[in-house]
């Protein structure tokens, strides 16, 4: 999932921020893909928010299930969550390898969450702050089918500085250290520009986190 024939040079988008264009290969966006629909056969919501707006974005919870703006073992309906892939925690440690020049230390949080966010054409993403977990360890992301403009601020305000990121399917963005906290959104998607093999109209996110809670 890392040989540089499918993948441009690392961009360092901020201290700590690294965008590695197409680290997925095809087929692994593919086998992704098939995986996340599998997942998603226990539901995903679209999140009210406390000032009572819906998220437009529908979302999975793996491992730990994720509402504004906590962290719970079960869902709603007192059910437990559906549980964290082994394989996205070995592709978090991967791409924390060759996002940022090293692995997890041995004493870091595992990884054991994933977000799996589903944008249609109108979704969007506003400009906040992944601040719900424990953890200080990087904060991994994978893009899957159409491109996305991935904003990413600092971490002081949702307004400027702030860089636009074109993300597409495949890309993998890797945010920790000074950066861990920054602001970042989507402020729109680019229909119609998922690779034609993947079968997927829209785009998938998938979130990788280490919350640095107690099971």
């Amino acid at each position: 999932m890392t040989d540089p024939l499918f993948g441009a040079p690392r961009v360092t988008v901020a201290p700590g921020a690294v965008h590695l264009p197409g680290w997925l290969s095809p087929e692994d966006q593919a086998d992704l893909v098939r995986r996340c629909r599998r997942w998603a056969r226990a539901g995903m919501v679209r999140h009210a928010m406390p000032r009572g707006g819906l998220m437009s974005v529908r979302m999975l919870s793996l491992g730990w299930f994720w509402e504004p703006y906590r962290y719970s073992r079960t869902l709603p309906d007192g059910t437990p969550v559906p549980p964290f892939p082994g394989l996205l925690g070995a592709l978090a440690e991967r791409a924390v390898a060759d996002a940022l020049g090293a692995p997890p230390p041995p004493d870091a949080d595992p990884y054991d969450v994933a977000l799996v966010n589903f944008y249609d054409a109108r979704a969007r993403m506003g400009m906040h702050q992944d601040r719900d977990e424990r953890s200080d360890a990087p904060v991994v992301s994978l893009s899957l089918g159409d491109a996305c403009v991935f904003r990413f601020g600092n971490t002081e305000t949702r307004a400027r500085p702030y860089t636009d990121v074109e993300l597409g399917s495949g890309d993998l963005f890797v945010f920790g250290g000074p950066s861990r906290t920054a602001y970042h959104g989507v402020p729109r998607t680019r229909p119609g520009t998922a690779p034609p093999a993947l079968g997927l109209r829209g785009r998938l996110n998938i979130t990788i986190r280490a919350s640095g809670l107690t099971p």
